[in-house]
């Protein structure tokens, strides 16, 4: 039996200044973790101005999450204590594994506009201190899925039978760029007890049939996070101008969680002997 998703949380987030002076939208960050497990932070950005992420995320540390940036336009550079370096590019998508400890630095450069989004992903407890590593994925890797006018681009998970360019190792995350046309409809059906949430880069929708796609108090707006109730299946109707978001949806892991800064892990003794180990240059263990 079918069971719709609805919505149970909208969340705005709160523009913020990261790294050496990156703006930013940070969508999703501590206060969210319970609601929204086991995705820990959102940070989204899109802007035509490089004097507000020119100066980017210089040398800083990792432990204890995964984090997974997706451009849809831009040019960021990217370097790492394990000789990792590169550029995310259009289309691109960087899923690193911190795990027992990384160093790394993204340093966006001018472009024509930069937008996309960082995704923080925690790590079970038992995987915490994991081998850190990188998965690089190219935009001409990542399924494009076609239908009815929409266009699904699965970064990683699996949708109608075609697997994603990526698979989690350590928590089986669906990632989809979702571009609904204008008036259209689009469902998704999953595990009813996994944690979906999706993010609005662009566009307006309806997410209950019973709702007024011509009504504007009924519309969702954009550069918003959605958060849905349990259920089997998520569905949306695009307004007049279409809707491009991401879809986000993992089991939650229910663990406490202890975070400070750039590193989460499970209690407060962990998080001490963490920045103890990075204070002595004990921290990368590979």
């Amino acid at each position: 039996m079918s069971q719709l998703r609805e919505i149970k949380k909208i969340v705005s987030g709160q523009r913020a200044v990261d790294g050496a002076g990156v703006r930013l939208v940070r969508v999703l960050g501590y206060n969210d973790t319970k609601d929204f497990d086991p995705f820990l932070m959102l940070d989204a950005f899109d802007s035509t101005n490089p004097d507000d992420y020119t100066k980017g995320f210089p040398w800083h540390p990792h432990r204890g999450i995964e984090t997974i940036t997706y451009l849809i336009k831009g040019d960021i550079e990217h370097g790492d204590s394990l000789g990792n370096r590169g550029s995310i590019l259009d289309g691109d998508c960087q899923w690193m594994t911190a795990g027992s400890g990384i160093i790394h630095q993204e340093m966006p450069k001018a472009s024509d506009r930069l937008l996309g989004a960082q995704l923080w992903l925690n790590l079970p407890a038992k995987d915490k201190m994991t081998d850190p590593g990188y998965g690089d994925i190219k935009c001409e890797n990542i399924p494009v899925i076609e239908e009815n006018g929409n266009r699904i681009h699965i970064v990683a998970g699996e949708y109608l039978g075609t697997r994603g360019a990526f698979e989690g190792k350590y928590v089986k995350a669906t990632y989809l760029d979702v571009e609904v046309a204008a008036g259209h409809e689009w469902s998704f059906s999953n595990d009813p007890h996994d944690t979906l949430f999706i993010y609005i880069f662009a566009g307006q929708a309806i997410f209950d049939p019973a709702k007024n796609i011509d009504n504007p108090d009924d519309l969702i707006d954009e550069k918003q996070a959605v958060l849905f109730s349990d259920g089997n299946q998520f569905w949306i109707k695009a307004a007049d101008k279409g809707i491009r978001f991401l879809l986000l949806s993992a089991r939650p892991l229910k663990e406490p969680i202890a975070w400070g800064g750039p590193i989460v892990m499970n209690t407060k003794e962990e998080l001490n002997l963490a920045f103890q180990e990075l204070d002595s240059n004990q921290f990368i263990k590979k």
